[in-house]
C-alpha cells in the first residue's frame, strides 16, 4: 500500500496565498517525485481553484467537512454531493475540532462518512482522545468507539475508508505522539478492522497527531502507520514536501 499524505489546510488560505503554495508544492514535487499519494483538502470556497490548480497533477483534493444531510433547508452547509462536483477524493469527517467546536456526535460523525461514500468520495474518520481521556486510561476505549459507531453505519463500505488516529492533545499544541505511542494505538484500530472486514489492510490508518519534518521517518517506519494527516504543516509547501519524501511505500 503506498503511503498516503492529506493536507488539511484548516480555515487557512486566499486565492493568491493558495496559489502560490500549490505551485511551489508542485514544482517540488517535478524535482523530486514523492512515492507517497499526496492530497490537499481545502475550505470549501477554494474547490474550484484547487480543481484548476492540481487537475492533470499526481496531486488529489478533498473537502474538509460535509454535511449529514443529503440536501434540504440546512442554511451554510455544504453537501457531500456539491463536493463531489468539484471531483473531491476525500472528506474530512469527525475532525477532533468539529467534534469539539461543534459538537458533533459518533452519530453524526458516521452519517458523514455515510453521505461522502455515497457520492463516491472517501471519507477520512477521525478519531483520537483527549489528554484527560489518555491520562484516565481511556485511549482505546475511545478510539474503538468513535470508529465502531461508523463501521456500524456504513458496514460493507468500511474497506473503502480512510481511518486518521488524532490524539487531540497532540494538534497545534507542538506535543507528539511517539512512533511507539502512535503505533500503540494503530494496532488496536487495526484489529478492530480486521473485525469488520474481510480486507483490513486495504483501509490506511493515518496519523494525524503534528506529525513534521522531523518526526515524520519515525512515525511512518511504524507497520501500521499509513501515512499522515497533516495540519500546519500542509501550508508550508518545504515542510509538506519533505513529510511526502519520507513516505517510503
Amino acid at each position: 500500500m503506498k503511503k498516503r499524505i492529506v493536507g488539511n489546510w484548516k480555515m487557512n488560505g486566499s486565492l493568491a496565498a493558495n496559489q502560490l503554495l500549490v505551485g511551489t508544492m508542485l514544482a517540488g514535487l517535478k524535482a523530486q517525485a514523492s512515492q507517497a499519494e499526496l492530497a490537499l483538502c481545502v475550505p470549501a470556497p477554494y474547490l474550484a481553484q484547487l480543481q484548476a490548480l492540481l487537475s492533470g497533477s499526481s496531486v488529489v483534493w478533498g473537502v474538509q467537512d460535509v454535511s449529514a444531510h443529503e440536501q434540504g433547508a440546512f442554511t451554510g452547509e455544504v453537501s457531500a454531493a456539491m463536493a463531489k462536483d468539484f471531483a473531491c477524493r476525500y472528506a474530512i469527517v469527525g475532525h477532533s475540532e468539529r467534534r469539539h467546536h461543534h459538537g458533533e456526535t459518533d452519530a453524526v460523525v458516521a452519517a458523514k462518512a455515510q453521505r461522502a461514500l455515497a457520492v463516491g468520495m472517501t471519507p477520512v474518520i477521525c478519531v483520537g482522545e483527549t489528554l484527560a481521556q489518555r491520562e484516565a486510561g481511556e485511549t482505546e476505549t475511545v478510539v474503538r468507539r468513535q470508529l465502531a459507531a461508523v463501521i456500524h453505519v456504513i458496514t460493507h463500505g468500511t474497506s473503502e475508508i480512510v481511518v486518521a488516529y488524532e490524539p487531540v492533545w497532540a494538534i497545534g499544541t507542538g506535543k507528539t505522539a511517539t512512533p511507539e505511542m502512535a503505533q500503540s494505538v494503530h494496532a488496536v484500530l487495526r484489529a478492530q478492522l480486521a473485525a469488520a472486514t474481510q480486507h483490513p489492510k486495504r483501509v490506511p490508518i493515518l496519523y494525524g497527531g503534528s506529525m513534521n519534518p522531523a518526526n515524520a521517518a519515525s512515525l511512518l517506519a511504524e507497520p501500521d502507520i499509513d501515512g499522515g494527516l497533516i495540519g500546519g504543516a500542509s501550508l508550508k509547501a518545504v515542510d509538506f514536501l519533505q513529510i511526502a519524501l519520507a513516505a517510503k511505500a
